[in-house]
């Protein structure tokens, strides 16, 4: 067959065609290609990176970027064991640096620090947290022969504060229950932690037992707690609150001692409770020394009203000491049902006043009755606080 589908490729093609002047032209904008490709190159070559400064170019020597921000270095603290502490509020230095094209580019780096080694961040100056609920902040104890007794920390901070449980801020119905005595019956202390809420305060007996262990477990529970120091009653010597009491016979000096005996028993706690004391409360010549260092060191004092010739508001309003009073004693007859008929009580009063206290011991019967009437209280719109947050503070509001 003859045709042009058997012809081999290129032998049929007709004289004068056109792929020379096809050639000729791809060779001409090929070399424009690479004109184009250098000149693109050596403009780039001479204008740099695109990231000089601003300022001309006699002194690039000497300039800074612009837009610079360096904040003062913040002291460190060095705490007992040689390791420094740092301001977790401390920053960092920013740089800002204008670029050719106008684009600002942004450069965080760690602020410088004095010393070498490691540094530890001290949280405890913005809050405790709960999972180191049981350690006490350094800040807010001083040693003493005595042992270590808190005090208002150097930024201001108060143990009551540090040591608070946190509440919801609300302005609903507020509820505070104390159960005291704990560290005296070491099976009565070890029940009133497993299995009363942890909303509920509990306060530490002084001249109880284990205190420190016990302590530990209380504020890993989530509870706030507070110190019962003994003071005098009114048929002292017969009845003896035991070691320590604070006495109306005693020296002021020999009080304070007392006093800061039972406070160096625990740490962590948000302030003081009467252990009995109707003659001592009575009477405001032996209270106001007492309460004056209470608040001194940043702490609260709960009256558990037990006497109604109690001086504590007076004397705590002149000497300006966070201070509280019990509405209601839950366990004075000790069965189930009349504790929780007390506890209804307390439900009364708080709706009446917007907030109430109330307190009782370490009974079996009165921390089953708690525990179920507390469950209840939070579906009827009650909320079951620390007692710090209803304590009269003078610097707060």
């Amino acid at each position: 067959m003859n045709t042009d589908l058997h012809a081999p490729l290129g032998q049929n093609r007709k004289p004068g065609g056109k792929r020379p002047g096809v050639l000729r032209m791809g060779r001409v904008v090929a070399g424009l290609c690479l004109v184009l490709i250098g000149g693109f190159s050596l403009y780039t070559a001479f204008l740099g990176d695109g990231l000089k400064p601003t300022k001309p170019p006699e002194q690039q020597a000497s300039a800074v970027p612009t837009d610079t921000v360096q904040k003062p270095a913040t002291p460190v603290a060095e705490p007992p064991g040689g390791m420094p502490r740092s301001d977790p509020q401390s920053g960092a230095n920013v740089e800002r640096m204008t670029t050719g094209d106008g684009s600002v580019v942004t450069k965080y780096s760690p602020k410088t620090r004095d010393g070498n080694g490691p540094v530890l961040v001290d949280a405890m100056q913005v809050g405790q947290d709960p999972r180191m609920a049981a350690l006490p902040n350094d800040a807010l104890l001083e040693e003493t022969p005595l042992g270590r007794l808190p005090i208002v920390g150097p930024d201001g901070r108060r143990p009551m504060d540090q040591y608070a449980r946190p509440w919801s801020g609300a302005h609903g119905t507020r509820v505070a229950i104390v159960v005291s005595g704990l560290g005296l019956s070491q099976t009565g202390t070890k029940r009133a932690i497993q299995q009363l809420p942890e909303e509920v305060t509990l306060a530490f007996a002084a001249s109880g037992n284990s205190l420190q262990r016990w302590m530990q477990d209380a504020r890993r529970s989530g509870h706030e707690i507070l110190i019962q120091v003994p003071f005098e009653p009114f048929d002292y010597p017969a009845n003896d609150p035991g070691p320590d009491t604070l006495l109306t016979s005693k020296s002021v000096a020999k009080n304070i001692e007392s006093l800061h005996r039972s406070m160096a028993e625990i740490t962590n706690y948000t302030g003081i409770m009467n252990y009995q004391g109707g003659r001592f409360l009575s009477d405001p010549n032996a209270m106001e020394p007492v309460m004056r260092d209470i608040g001194k060191r940043g702490l609260l004092f709960l009256d558990d009203g037990t006497s109604a010739q109690s001086k504590t508001a007076a004397v705590a309003k002149g000497t300006e000491v966070p201070y509280a009073f019990a509405d209601v004693q839950l366990d004075s007859q000790l069965d189930f049902n009349a504790i929780t008929n007390k506890l209804d009580e307390l439900e009364r009063v708080a709706k009446r006043n917007g907030q109430a206290i109330g307190v009782a011991s370490a009974f079996d019967e009165s921390i089953d009755a708690i525990s179920k009437w507390t469950e209840e209280a939070a579906m009827r719109g009650i909320e079951i606080v620390g007692v710090s947050a209803l304590t009269n503070d003078p610097k707060k509001p």
